[in-house]
């Protein structure tokens, strides 16, 4: 780390700075030999089989999902690859960066004849371009690479579905891998909209861009707002068909739009005859004395131990039951519910919704039959990607959204947001996470066009994070993949966009 900027071990220093040396116990680390890994894989795949048509799809568990797109992955073929990527690890060869200016690049794509690493120059970023060689093998990685080949040695490949897995370390345990946990609802909710945009055409950059250029992406708009509208049509179908259920439970880590999400689904309920009803999680916490703390002795507020779930549960029976409850509100300022005379009784034609950090955890609704929940795990899953080898993470996408939505409507700046954004991303891996296999049904809340409309307001914000400042590696990083997008205008997007929720001007806002 060069002045708060991640730069390769080989950076020649001209002049002071601040250095800090990145392990593999950081983010910033493991991304690095993730990228160092995936490129070690796609030059071995590239040498056996120089015809394969190869996507990196999405991360699953600690491994990176991958397909071949023009013949069928086979045992033998994932032994081979194996053997290659352990030779080239064993060979400890040079993996050098290769930078050319917009002209030497223009002369390069058009000599060469290849679309690896073009996105670089087919927006008006302030870039050149640059190009990842390994002897006479060359390809484009978004990000720091490893300078050479044999600092990747804990990895493995394997056969999985109708493509492969490459899995590696995670960040807490670097020297060894860690079970792969298969997430099938997850894989499915992802391949389904995977297919969705390959049938739309839509699923890199360059194909996006093409679009924007065209008519600001009208097609893409359109096309993304009714699959939404679609999918959140039969959610609440389902749930409309099963008698049994009195509640819906919704949770999703931050910015994945929970508040559209569960307003467009009242309204798709309200079609089916059914009226919702939300109850605030927020008003039973525990009162401040009994709330726990977390390893540095403050009050961990996201532990479910942090609910009065007796209290909550309680109500909720009374409620099923046809009862009368006398609602809490909670003080934050005295860290103490209170009791106001607002009460709550559910009709015959009412549903309960609610939502929360909690809500595929059956601790927190206990005393409720497990017929009578509906669960629904919310997130962006983003299957959209910079090409063919790089794919764009669903969490940066939530970042960039939060870091929007954090300056619209509260008043932070992109600096406050990245520096939370650690803590946040640990309570969604410690609370959400273990349960998203637990729903009944899974909504990807990602928009294929978004990141265009989101790039015109996050650059301004992340370029005010100057070099002096800790985020301001993270706030680089987003900033050159943001740049690689073309601005969409938010004006063809509708009022109940879910998108609306992070931009403003939303017909569903509170």
């Amino acid at each position: 780390m060069c002045n708060n900027e991640v730069r390769s071990l080989d950076l020649e220093l001209k002049e002071d700075c601040k250095l800090e040396l990145i392990d593999l116990n950081s983010k910033n680390g493991m991304m690095i030999y993730i990228r160092g890994i995936m490129y070690i894989m796609a030059k071995a795949l590239n040498e056996l089989y120089p015809n394969a048509l190869l996507t990196v799809n999405y991360q699953l568990s600690n491994a990176m999902f991958c397909e071949l797109s023009n013949m069928k992955m086979t045992e033998e073929m994932i032994e081979k690859i194996h053997k290659r990527m352990q030779e080239i690890i064993d060979k400890d060869l040079e993996i050098r960066k290769v930078k050319m200016t917009k002209e030497e690049a223009k002369d390069f794509y058009e000599k060469e004849n290849t679309l690896i690493g073009r996105v670089q120059i087919d927006t008006e970023n302030e870039y050149g371009a640059s190009l990842y060689y390994c002897e006479d093998y060359y390809n484009y990685f978004f990000g720091v690479m490893p300078i050479s080949t044999g600092y990747t040695k804990v990895y493995d490949i394997v056969k999985y579905k109708d493509g492969f897995i490459v899995r590696y370390p995670n960040w807490k345990t670097p020297t060894k891998l860690t079970p792969f946990v298969e997430t099938k609802k997850l894989l499915a909710t992802l391949d389904e909209y995977e297919d969705i945009y390959k049938l739309i055409g839509i699923n890199t950059i360059y194909k996006l861009n093409r679009e924007a250029k065209k008519d600001g992406a009208t097609d893409a708009i359109l096309l993304s707002e009714s699959l939404h509208e679609k999918k959140i049509a039969q959610i609440a179908d389902n749930i409309a068909k099963d008698k049994n259920v009195k509640m819906v439970l919704i949770a999703g880590p931050s910015s994945s739009g929970k508040t559209t999400f569960a307003k467009r689904l009242g309204m798709q309920l309200r079609l089916n005859g059914m009226r919702p009803v939300t109850i605030s999680v927020d008003n039973y916490f525990v009162e401040r004395e009994q709330n726990p703390k977390d390893e540095f002795g403050n009050y961990d507020f996201e532990c479910i131990e942090a609910l009065d779930t007796k209290l909550f549960n309680e109500h909720l029976l009374k409620l099923l039951n046809g009862e009368e409850i006398q609602v809490p509100t909670f003080d934050f300022t005295l860290g103490s519910k209170k009791y106001n005379g607002e009460t709550m009784k559910l009709e015959k034609d009412e549903i309960l919704v609610i939502e929360g950090i909690h809500c595929l955890n059956d601790k927190l609704t206990i005393s409720i039959p497990k017929e009578q929940k509906y669960k629904i795990y919310i997130s962006a899953l983003t299957v959209l990607n910079i090409d063919y080898y790089n794919r764009i993470s669903t969490t940066d996408t939530r970042l960039i959204r939060r870091i929007v939505r954090d300056n619209q409507f509260r008043g932070y700046d992109a600096k406050h947001t990245i520096k939370m954004w650690y803590s946040v991303n640990r309570g969604e891996e410690k609370y959400i996470y273990p349960f998203q296999e637990e729903a009944d049904s899974m909504f990807n809340s990602s928009l294929i066009y978004e990141l265009g409309v989101l790039k015109d307001y996050a650059l301004p914000l992340l370029k005010k994070i100057k070099n002096t400042e800790p985020e301001y590696a993270e706030a680089v990083r987003l900033i050159r993949l943001l740049s690689y997008f073309e601005s969409i205008p938010q004006e063809n997007i509708s009022k109940t966009s879910l998108i609306r929720e992070f931009i403003g001007g939303s017909l569903l806002a509170e």
